[in-house]
């Protein structure tokens, strides 16, 4: 349930009130029992930063990193080949 942060318009009374989505805005002041309750706009209570998480990060338990563990050599794919030399001469543009 969301907290919402309500203000009196004519005593100045502030509340923080936890409620329901379906429920209706309070209107009447507890303080001074105005019609004049009313809530007011908030900042978010959190922030989102960083790339974010996935469901693989946390798995396990054991508090290691979750990168991936070596391949052995056996297993590894074979590397690219070398490029050829360069056999242009000087005055190439490449």
């Amino acid at each position: 349930m969301p907290i919402y942060a309500y203000r009196c318009a004519s005593c100045g009374h502030a509340k923080d009130v936890l409620q329901k989505l379906a429920d209706a805005p309070l209107t009447q002041c507890p303080a001074c029992g105005a019609e004049t309750f009313s809530k007011q706009v908030t900042a978010a209570g959190f922030q989102l930063k960083g790339s974010g998480w996935y469901a693989t990060d946390f798995k396990g338990g054991t508090g290691a990193s979750s990168a991936a563990a070596p391949v052995p050599a056996a297993e590894a794919p074979a590397a690219a080949p070398a490029p050829a030399a360069h056999t242009c001469s000087g005055s190439c543009s490449h």
